[in-house]
């Protein structure tokens, strides 16, 4: 979902460094199912992107996901600071750290965007 230039940007790598390209995707992937799941929508690239059908009676297009959430700057940021963070901390664990389920910024950046189901 986001392209690997401006993830090595973030990471500070060469475009030409290309090592650890499927190790970047793998956290583009996982962090992109981590706001999927911590905002319960769907992310999707563009507006477009977002599935619709067509009304049968007026020809409109109806989206069909209602809970769309599309990638935007703050969810880029904060997709950006976790792949960040995972890249330079590789464990789960670093010894004589604090540790936290999210990094604040990234829970700062998608909590808004959060949705909750009423039953």
């Amino acid at each position: 979902m986001l392209e690997l230039d401006i993830i090595k940007q973030h990471v500070r790598l060469e475009p030409d460094f290309v090592e650890d390209d499927a190790l970047l995707d793998t956290y583009s992937t996982a962090a992109q199912r981590l706001v999927e799941n911590h905002t319960g929508r769907t992310l999707y690239a563009t507006a477009e992107e977002i599935p619709t059908e067509t009304d049968p009676d007026t020809g409109d297009k109806i989206v069909t996901d209602e809970d769309a959430l599309v990638l935007d700057d703050d969810i880029t940021t904060a997709m950006l600071l976790l792949i960040g963070h995972w890249y330079v901390n590789r464990e789960s664990v670093v010894v004589g750290t604090i540790t936290s389920e999210l990094p604040m910024a990234v829970e700062a950046l998608i909590a808004p965007y959060r949705h909750f189901h009423f039953a």
